[in-house]
C-alpha cells in the first residue's frame, strides 16, 4: 500500500483523532517521521477505555502500526502504555516478536502522560519546541482507538460507534460501544442507576472535560460521561465565573509558585508560567505583555488550578480567556522559541494519578468499567457535520432518504482539511442543514 493509498482510505473513511481536537488522521502522516508512536497513557482518572481496547484488539493495532510504519518508512515504532495496565502491556508483549523495530516504553503512572509533548518525552527523552508539532521532532503520534478505527478503514468499514466510558454517581460503570449522534441519555441506561439525586455530568476527563447534559451528542471525540453530585468540588470549579476568578486572583494570590513548579510544559523548558501570569493578572500589570503572550503555550491540562494551587485559584481559566482573546485579535504565538534545560527537578515534580484523584475527590469511583458490545437502544441520532479539526463536511442525503450504517452522509470539501461523516444507524433522514443530519432508527 502507498502513501497516497492509505491516506484516501483514511479520508474517506472518517478517521481523526479518538479525542482532543479531532485532528484527521491522515492528515499526521509524514514521511519525515522516524518515530511512531501509540499513545495509551489514558492519564485522566477514572477512565479506562484505550488500556481495554488495546488489550481486547491488540493485534488489529500492532497490525495497523506496523503498516503505517512500514509506509512512512520510520526507523521505531514505540507503545506508550503505563506499566500499570498489565493486561493491556502482556497483551502486546505477546505480539511484539511478529514484528521489527516496535518496542513498549512503559509509562509511569502520572499525569498528564497522555499529553503528546510530555509523551515523547517520556518515550523518547526529545522535547518538542514550544509551539512545534511532534513531527518536529521525526515523531507522529496516535491514540490506540483512532488506530484501531484506521485498522477497520483498511477493511472497508468507516467510523460509525465511538467507545465511551459511563462512570461515577452510576451503579455499573461500563464502556459501551455508542453510535456517533446518540446522546448521553440514550447511553445512561447501560451504566444501570443513577445514584445520587443532583447530577451533573462532565463529558471527558476531570481535568480537561467541560460540563455537559443528558442532551449531549456523542461524537468521534467524546471519551467519556462522568456522573458526580451537583455540589461535588469538580463541578463548582467548572461552573466558576472567570469574572469572579480574576478578582479571587487579585485578593488570594500569595505567589507561592506551586502552579508553575508543577506545569508539566514548564518542566520541560516551555516559557509557560502560569505562577508569572498570575503575578501580573492579579496586579493588573500590562506594560510587561510576555506573560500574557505565553499563555499561548498552556497546554490546558488544568493541574494548576485542580491541584497545585492550595487557595482554589484557577490559572487555567485565566490563561485559556487570555489565549482565546489573543487568537481572536490575530495575534500568533511566538514562533522560533527554544526550549529551557528540563531542570533536574522535573522527576520529583511530576503527579501521581493516584493522589490526583484522591485529591478530586473521586477516588470511590475508581471501579471497573468493563467494555460492552452490547448495542445502545436509540430512536434517532443527530450527527454533527464538523467533529474534527478543519472543514466541516457538506451533507450528500436530503429528508426522506433512507440510508444505511456505514453510508456516507457527509462528504470532505476536495483540497481542504476534513474528513467524510457516515450513517451510524440504518433509518430514514428526517432533518438536514449544514450542521447536523438527523437519521429516525428504522
Amino acid at each position: 500500500m502507498t502513501f497516497e493509498e492509505i491516506s484516501a482510505i483514511l479520508r474517506e473513511h472518517g478517521v481523526v483523532g479518538a479525542g482532543g481536537a479531532g485532528f484527521p488522521s491522515y492528515a499526521k502522516l509524514n514521511k519525515d517521521a522516524d518515530t511512531i508512536i501509540l499513545n495509551c497513557a489514558e492519564c485522566e482518572p477514572l477512565l479506562k477505555l484505550h488500556r481495554q481496547v488495546l488489550e481486547t484488539h491488540a493485534k488489529e493495532i500492532l497490525d495497523t502500526l506496523n503498516l503505517i510504519g512500514k509506509i512512512l518508512g520510520v526507523k521505531q515504532v514505540i507503545i506508550g502504555v503505563k506499566e500499570a495496565y498489565h493486561g493491556a502491556v502482556a497483551a502486546c508483549e505477546a505480539l511484539l516478536p511478529h514484528y521489527d523495530n516496535m518496542s513498549i516504553s512503559l509509562l509511569p503512572e502520572i499525569y498528564p502522560a497522555g499529553d503528546e509533548i510530555v509523551l515523547i518525552y517520556e518515550a523518547t527523552g526529545r522535547v518538542v519546541a514550544p509551539g512545534a508539532l511532534p513531527i518536529s521532532q521525526g515523531v507522529v503520534v496516535y491514540n490506540v482507538e483512532t488506530i484501531l478505527n484506521a485498522w477497520n478503514a483498511l477493511q472497508g468499514k468507516p467510523v460509525t460507534h465511538k467507545y465511551v466510558t459511563i462512570c461515577g454517581e452510576v451503579s455499573d460503570p461500563v464502556t459501551v460501544y455508542a453510535p456517533i449522534g446518540a446522546t448521553v441519555a440514550d447511553l445512561l441506561p447501560m451504566a444501570g442507576k443513577i445514584t445520587t439525586p443532583d447530577p451533573a455530568f462532565v463529558m471527558g476527563g476531570l481535568m480537561m472535560g467541560g460540563l455537559g447534559s443528558p442532551s449531549e451528542l456523542v461524537k468521534k471525540t467524546t471519551n467519556a460521561v462522568i456522573v458526580l453530585p451537583g455540589d461535588h468540588p469538580v463541578i463548582s470549579q467548572k461552573k466558576r465565573k472567570v469574572s469572579v476568578d480574576y478578582h479571587r486572583a487579585m485578593a488570594a494570590c500569595c505567589q507561592c509558585n506551586y502552579c508553575s513548579d508543577m506545569c508539566p510544559r514548564h518542566l520541560l523548558g516551555h516559557p509557560i508560567d502560569p505562577a508569572r501570569f498570575m503575578r501580573a493578572a492579579s496586579h493588573g500589570q500590562h506594560t510587561d505583555v510576555e506573560p500574557y503572550i505565553n499563555a499561548a503555550f498552556c497546554c490546558g491540562c488544568a493541574l494548576c488550578e485542580m491541584y497545585a494551587c492550595g487557595q482554589g485559584l484557577s490559572p487555567r481559566s485565566l490563561l485559556n480567556v487570555t489565549k482565546n482573546k489573543l487568537r481572536a485579535n490575530g495575534v500568533r504565538p511566538p514562533q522560533g522559541v527554544q526550549p529551557a534545560a528540563v531542570p533536574a527537578t522535573r522527576d520529583y515534580r511530576r503527579v501521581p494519578v493516584e493522589r490526583l484523584t484522591a485529591r478530586l475527590g473521586v477516588t470511590q469511583y475508581d471501579r471497573p468499567a468493563p467494555v460492552t458490545e452490547q448495542a445502545v437502544p436509540v430512536k434517532k441520532v443527530q450527527i454533527p457535520m464538523a467533529m474534527h479539526i478543519g472543514v466541516p463536511a457538506a451533507p450528500t442525503v436530503k429528508a426522506g432518504d433512507t440510508v444505511q450504517v456505514g453510508q456516507t452522509i457527509g462528504a470532505a470539501a476536495d483540497g481542504k482539511l476534513g474528513v467524510n461523516i457516515h450513517a451510524s444507524v440504518n433509518g430514514k433522514v428526517t432533518d438536514v442543514n449544514d450542521k447536523f443530519v438527523t437519521i429516525a432508527v428504522d
